[in-house]
Order: C-alpha cells, then sequence, then structure tokens
C-alpha cells in the first residue's frame, strides 16, 4: 500500500501529540487508596448475570471479601440464563433475583441492572460484571474516590486480563484509546455529554445521581450501556469520571479469537463512525506502513504510536512487549472488526448470549 508523504506527515504529527496528551492524562488519572477509610453509608453490590455459572464464584467470593464496610448488601440477578448460574450464585451465599425478559426496545443487560438498581437500599450502587475480581479493598477504595472527588459516577479501570494472542492484540486498547484523546480532569469538570469514558465491569453511581438521569431505563436500548449511563448523568448535570483500577480489579473479558471478534462485533458500530476509523488509520497505520519503505517520519509517528500503547500496558498491567511493537496491527484488527460490526448490524445479524442487539 503506497502512502502519500502528507499523510505520513499528518499521522505522526498527530501520533506525537497523542503521546504527548497522554503523559499528561497518566499524570492526572486518580488512583483509589491502597488503605482506604471506613465506609459510612450504605452501599449495594450489584452483579447481572446470564450464563455465568463457570466464573461467576471467583466474582462472588471476591465480593464477600470486601472490607470496610458498614452496611452493605449483595445481590444477583439471573438474567434468564441457560445454565446453573443462579444454583451457583446462590451456593456462593448471593441473594439471587430472578430476572425478566427485557421488553421490546430493550437490551438485556440495562434491563436486569435497572432491575437491580430497583431492589437496592444503598446510596451507592456498585456495579460488577460476573467476570470481574475484585481486591478486599476494591469497594471502599472506589466509594473513597467517588466522594472525595466530588463525582456521581465512578469506573475504576480493570485490570484486562489477556492471555491468548487475539486477546493481546485487541484488549488493551480499551483503556489505551480513553488515555490517549480524554483529556481526564477537564472532563471530569465538563457537562458535555460527549466528554466521557465509561465501563460497566467496575462501575459505581450515586443511587441519587442514578434516579435524576432517568435510571437504566434511559438507556434500556443502548448497546454500550456504560458509555450511554454516564451521557445520562451528564445531562442531569452530574459528574462522571475514570480512575485506575488495576489494582482493585481484574477482568477476563475473551478468551481466543472467535470470542474477541464476537464481542467486539456486537457493540463497535455504535462506538465510532467512519471518520474516526479514518483518523486512527491515518495517525496509527498510515506511519507504519511507511516506514516499510524507508520513512524516517514515518519511523517517528510509529514509535510514538509504540510508545502510548506502553504506557498504557505499563500502568494497567497488561503485558507491554513485545505487544506495543505490535500497535499498528491492533488497530488493524480493531479497523477490521468495526467494519465486520456495521456490516453485521446493517444486515440484523447481531447477536449476544443468544439475544439480538
Amino acid at each position: 500500500m503506497n502512502v502519500s508523504g502528507a499523510a505520513v506527515r499528518v499521522g505522526t504529527a498527530l501520533a506525537c501529540a497523542g503521546a504527548v496528551h497522554q503523559v499528561a492524562n497518566l499524570r492526572a488519572l486518580r488512583v483509589p487508596p491502597a488503605d482506604p477509610p471506613p465506609v459510612g453509608e450504605p452501599v449495594s453490590i450489584l452483579v447481572p448475570a446470564r450464563d455465568e455459572a463457570h466464573r461467576i464464584t471467583a466474582t462472588l467470593e471476591s465480593l464477600h471479601a470486601q472490607t470496610g464496610l458498614r452496611e452493605v448488601e449483595l445481590l444477583v440477578l439471573d438474567d434468564g440464563s441457560t445454565d446453573d448460574t443462579a444454583a451457583v450464585a446462590a451456593a456462593a451465599g448471593a441473594k439471587v433475583l430472578t430476572g425478566t425478559p427485557p421488553p421490546a426496545g430493550s437490551l438485556g443487560k440495562p434491563h436486569a441492572c435497572g432491575r437491580l438498581a430497583a431492589a437496592a437500599r444503598g446510596s451507592v450502587l456498585v456495579f460488577v460484571d460476573a467476570d470481574v475480581v475484585l481486591e478486599p479493598h476494591a469497594v471502599a477504595a472506589a466509594v473513597a474516590v467517588l466522594r472525595d472527588a466530588g463525582l456521581d459516577l465512578l469506573c475504576p479501570w480493570p485490570r484486562q486480563l489477556a492471555t491468548d494472542p487475539a486477546a493481546r492484540l485487541v484488549q488493551p486498547l480499551l483503556a489505551w484509546s480513553w488515555m490517549v484523546t480524554l483529556p481526564l480532569r477537564p472532563a471530569e469538570r465538563s457537562g458535555r455529554p460527549s466528554m466521557v469514558a465509561a465501563n460497566g465491569q467496575f462501575l459505581l453511581v450515586d443511587a441519587g445521581a442514578l434516579a435524576r438521569a432517568g435510571g437504566w431505563a434511559a438507556v434500556a436500548g443502548e448497546v454500550l450501556d456504560d458509555i450511554a449511563l454516564a451521557r445520562a448523568v451528564r445531562r442531569a448535570g452530574g459528574r462522571t469520571g475514570v480512575a485506575d483500577g488495576s489494582a482493585l480489579a481484574s477482568c477476563r473479558m475473551y478468551d481466543g479469537w472467535a470470542e474477541v471478534s464476537a464481542g467486539y462485533r456486537k457493540s463497535l458500530w455504535s462506538a465510532f463512525g467512519g471518520p474516526v476509523a479514518a483518523l486512527l488509520a491515518l495517525v496509527y497505520v498510515v506511519p507504519a506502513l511507511a516506514v516499510l519503505r524507508g520513512s524516517r517520519i514515518g519511523l517517528l509517528g510509529y514509535a510514538a504510536g509504540v510508545l502510548t500503547r506502553a504506557l498504557a500496558a505499563r500502568r494497567t498491567g497488561t503485558p507491554v512487549w513485545p505487544d506495543s511493537l505490535a500497535h499498528p496491527v491492533s488497530i488493524a484488527a480493531v479497523l477490521g472488526l468495526h467494519t465486520a460490526s456495521r456490516r453485521d448490524r446493517r444486515a440484523g445479524r447481531l447477536r449476544w448470549k443468544g439475544r439480538p442487539v
């Protein structure tokens, strides 16, 4: 593939600017305390689960082990599982609620989260996915950040456990993307719904702020329900933010290319459009291609992209080398999945856990 010199220069300049911005962001990224103060207010830990019998026990054991919480409840909603999720969760000591099918126009997870929120008694609602394992101080530390920073919604970003090549290629881009693009502290102060990052794997929200935002019903049809919820909180006058949760939580989302592909294709069509895809290619693929024909400017752009990937990986506890060297390949893989996602969306073929998306 031949690329123009102008495109290489522009892509390289933007890659270098992204690296500078990321360094500033990493200094501003909130880090939860390792020894948080006790939480005096009631906390509800809420786990939506569908066909998670094979892994929910580790999640629930970690939730039962939470420290520093004076008043806490743990609720699991069995969202129409076809396996033994409910029985396994009950055996692990959780109170299990029986879910109902989502109504027309609603998707499964936001509907399940809405049912959990309606049943919860806490002033802080902590949503945890069934593939996430928390450290004993995680919830107390996250609540400390939520309250001390004056936020209404907080996502402490879990460490992504990626062991196979497919997961290592794609998963680290989740955290990398907002570290490079979103000005974290200005975004916290901004009321603009577009300036949000969120991760529903581990999400805390003030119960009152959630109600003012319209609850999960406000995002019932959103495939990226976590980002949509953060935007709803913003529109209702609330403040949202992210924190470094790599020492608090870990998540193993997908194993193998089949799971990675299915998981990302279900939602990437909604994550960004064609202009953003083109920009990603310009900044992180074009300079790397120019290196193949000896471009020194392209080498600078490629090195800047590798640097951003390495800094993000080191901060979030994912493998740094040789993964960072393959950053352009990672971007190309995500762009391929984005194309497939949009194609499958138009064809009406997208499904997740047996339900249409």
